[in-house]
């Protein structure tokens, strides 16, 4: 089931909509004045709720029938997906280091060289300063280069071209033979185990990207039960220090470690799977001729990157 962390008016109307309520009907499920939910939409995502207001919607959720928590599920990625990015632009003036790459025009962030405690026991490893994509590589991304180079679609995607509906979220049924040609187009290349890594846990050896508390509603895994993959920018509570997103839930993501011959690791786990495999820091590993509807990739670059 679709959960929400913080209620505001946005959210409020999108819930009182996938019940197909009207105003008067949802006011009353809520208990407050059909005038109040009114406002509340006008004002939408300006306006926080109340606590009590809080606690009342997450039980008319959580007792909603499946279509409706679907339906309401939807409508939120849906507004995602169309909204304008302006958390990236944030980044862009606030962190001189993050950059626009020259080619595929991702938002990538410097992650600086050093120790970091890596893997379940916290073992300190050096890494050489490197760039890393601030969200997966998307459908949109990949169609650059699916235009530019002529490189095989995807299977899910129509005529050769991606659903609309998906334009935001991470592309997926690509073998690492795939994403190695998109990185070696845009001329970066896939992240090591050990760069993936450090760009979500950290310096400190945090366990999650947004810290050590496993909360499972700061990602997209089995437990949302959304059967599905969401817009790349969605799960903005649960950033990396260093800025990075999505980097737990949604697809795996291809490596460029080996673990055994043909065989690669992969980072992050998806919404496929339960939030116990999302630590960065377990290992996956699969043929690098697999291809799934939950495994993508990001890229990295070396610094610097010229403009």
């Amino acid at each position: 089931m679709q959960t929400v962390i913080r209620w505001t008016g946005h959210e409020a109307g999108l819930l009182r909509q996938a019940l197909r309520n009207n105003c008067k009907d949802f006011a009353a499920l809520v208990g407050v004045s059909p005038r109040q939910i009114t406002t509340w939409e006008a004002r939408g995502p300006s306006i926080e709720l109340r606590p009590d207001n809080q606690r009342s919607l997450d039980t008319i959720l959580a007792r909603a029938d499946q279509p409706a928590q679907r339906r309401f599920a939807a409508a939120l990625t849906e507004r995602a997906a169309a909204g304008h990015d302006a958390r990236a632009e944030q980044l862009l003036r606030r962190d001189p280091r993050a950059l626009r790459h020259p080619i595929d025009n991702k938002l990538m962030v410097q992650v600086d060289e050093g120790i970091f405690l890596a893997g379940p026991q916290g073992t300190p490893q050096w890494l050489d300063t490197f760039l890393i994509d601030c969200y997966p590589t998307t459908n949109a991304d990949y169609a650059k280069f699916v235009n530019a180079t002529g490189h095989r679609p995807p299977q899910h995607w129509q005529g050769g071209e991606f659903p609309p509906n998906l334009r935001d979220h991470p592309v997926v049924w690509v073998t690492w033979h795939d994403a190695t040609a998109y990185a070696t187009w845009s001329q970066k290349a896939l992240p090591s185990a050990q760069q993936w890594e450090k760009a979500a846990r950290g310096t400190k050896g945090r366990v999650y990207p947004w810290g050590d508390e496993p909360t499972a509603a700061k990602c997209n895994t089995a437990e949302a039960e959304l059967g599905t993959t969401t817009p790349v920018d969605r799960y903005h509570s649960g950033v990396s220090p260093y800025g990075v997103v999505d980097l737990c839930g949604n697809t795996w993501e291809w490596c460029s470690t080996e673990a055994e011959p043909g065989r690669f690791e992969l980072k992050g786990s998806a919404y496929t799977s339960p939030f116990d495999r999302a630590a960065p820091f377990l290992r996956n590993t699969a043929n690098a001729a697999m291809k799934d509807n939950d495994t993508g990739f990001r890229c990295v670059a070396a610094v610097p990157v010229a403009p």
